[in-house]
């Protein structure tokens, strides 16, 4: 579809939705509305196919670190990397590094394990990093690092202090 097209097809929906009132007119408007959106998505999804190929490789590469060109890429199926690649990609992004232990596509859990202890960056931080790369992932766990024993000596007895 070229621009023209879907410009027309967009003043056309527009023109429904101007026009919709009265009773009954809501579902009229709803059905205008969608189609509107579908005929957006459509021409956008061209446009980006077309800008993505035309991409030599590193260029693409670079821009999948940007948020909002990750989120479309990933939006219109068109991002080069798979779920856990992209995981990964928002996890190394982070201030404080985050390992991933496991992804179940069925779920959309992805487990979680803070590196160090004492992470700087909340859930919240982790959850808005992976919603634009991988919006796949519906839910995070995190795993608690094992608890180290410590051991040391024990303390003086006063009988052992009085020797």
């Amino acid at each position: 579809m070229t621009a023209e097209q879907t410009g027309l097809r967009i003043q056309e929906a527009l023109d429904r939705l101007d026009g919709i009132d009265g009773p009954g007119g809501a579902g009229a408007a709803q059905q205008a509305g969608e189609q509107l959106v579908r005929d957006l998505m459509d021409f956008y999804h061209e446009g980006l196919t077309r800008i993505v190929t035309a991409l030599p490789g590193p260029a693409l590469t670079a821009l999948l670190d940007d948020p909002a060109v990750a989120a479309l890429l990933v939006l219109h199926e068109l991002h080069p990397e798979d779920t856990t690649a992209r995981i990964h990609r928002a996890l190394a992004a982070l201030p404080e590094p985050v390992e991933l232990t496991g992804f179940d596509p069925a779920t959309g859990t992805a487990r979680l394990r803070r590196v160090r202890a004492g992470c700087g960056c909340s859930e919240e931080d982790v959850e808005a990093a992976l919603a634009c790369h991988a919006p796949e992932v519906a839910a995070t766990v995190f795993e608690r690092a094992p608890q180290l024993l410590q051991i040391a000596t024990r303390p003086d007895t006063p009988a052992e202090a009085a020797r």
